[in-house]
């Protein structure tokens, strides 16, 4: 018998945060940065552009078909897969480019110009295969980006500023809410209001609560506040989310096992992982 593939579904790609991590001691939870790939019927939304863009990329056929990626903001950790991205696809191919943390299309082309040219990279924007189309919003605007797809944003609480997401489709929602730091005791509304009922809740887990204090305005949150937030907001599936680079795998195992005493059924995202809502 055929497995039924979900026609809506997330594919984690990239987990982890602020830096890449390889090697053995990441072989479970992964080491790429942030990418994540949901398929809405016939439609497929990349999410974030780290190094987890590879694998992607690897799985994607001829990459001749086009694109929306939609950024969450744009450190290193969310674009330094773009120029892998921009020449794997096949030529006069596009992508829509969604950004909602900058105010003009003239700095999301200078962030292209200065990643895809000489001395960084050694092929230009300019003679990439891959066309970009940036498609500029202010966080908190509504999208649609294809026939039965609508995505909500939120402004989100980090340095340079980034932008939360939750797609709707099918009656069925995911909200993807990194980077993005808390205030201890006070829950962020806007998040709260974007991830109201959702099924599945991804979210920047990259501190604990009681190693918080000591990175405080780095702009990250911790997995326990992201527990707190998907109680108060009656979300179904918790997903812990941009990993710390310095946890390992049993560091994981532990914040895995953490998780699960604290909110039953909650989720530790993988590279490679696959979840339906």
């Amino acid at each position: 018998m055929t497995e039924r593939i979900p026609p809506f579904r997330v594919t984690f790609w990239g987990v982890r945060g602020s830096a890449p991590m390889p090697g053995r001691e990441s072989l479970i939870y992964g080491g790429n940065t942030s990418c994540l790939e949901v398929t809405c019927g016939g439609r497929r939304l990349l999410f974030d552009a780290g190094t987890g863009i590879q694998a992607f990329c690897r799985a994607d056929g001829d990459g001749s078909d086009d694109l929306d990626l939609f950024l969450s903001h744009a450190h290193l950790d969310h674009i330094n897969g773009l120029p892998y991205l921009a020449t794997h696809r096949a030529r006069g191919s596009a992508c829509r480019l969604w950004v909602g943390h900058l105010d003009s299309e003239a700095q999301m082309r200078g962030v292209l110009e200065t990643l895809m040219g000489p001395p960084i990279f050694p092929i230009r924007l300019a003679d990439m295969p891959l066309r970009f189309d940036i498609r500029l919003f202010k966080s908190g605007d509504i999208l649609t980006p294809g026939d039965g797809i609508e995505i909500r944003t939120a402004p989100l609480n980090h340095p340079d500023r980034a932008t939360g997401y939750r797609i709707d489709f099918s009656g069925k929602s995911i909200a993807f809410v990194t980077d993005t730091e808390h205030v201890p005791g006070k829950p962020d509304a806007r998040i709260l209001d974007l991830i109201r009922d959702a099924d599945l809740f991804i979210y920047d887990s990259t501190f604990t609560d009681e190693g918080f204090a000591p990175k405080a305005g780095w702009g990250h949150s911790t997995w326990q506040e992201g527990a707190r937030l998907a109680d108060a907001a009656g979300v179904r599936t918790f997903v812990v989310f941009h990993h710390d680079p310095e946890r390992d795998d049993a560091a994981m195992d532990e914040v895995a096992r953490a998780v699960a005493r604290t909110r039953p059924g909650s989720v530790v995202a993988r590279d490679g992982m696959v979840l339906a809502p």
